[in-house]
């Protein structure tokens, strides 16, 4: 999994009755891209991710 600053982390819900959490990668600490990532969410909460399976990266389009 690589990703850059900017592009969002998708976590998809586990467990039926939670839904899937987006967030936006704003600091990238392995090297070529690589996890672990700093993500921020939407109600502004920050944490250090390393994600599994169950996450993809969207990464921003050329515009964004």
């Amino acid at each position: 999994m690589q990703a850059s600053v900017g592009d969002q982390l998708l976590v998809h819900g586990r467990t039926v009755g939670h839904e899937d959490k987006v967030a936006k990668i704003v600091e990238v600490l392995g090297s070529e891209g690589n996890p672990p990532y700093r993500v921020r969410f939407d109600d502004g909460h920050e944490a250090l991710v390393s994600p599994g399976p169950d996450s993809v990266v969207r990464h921003k389009g050329p515009t964004e």
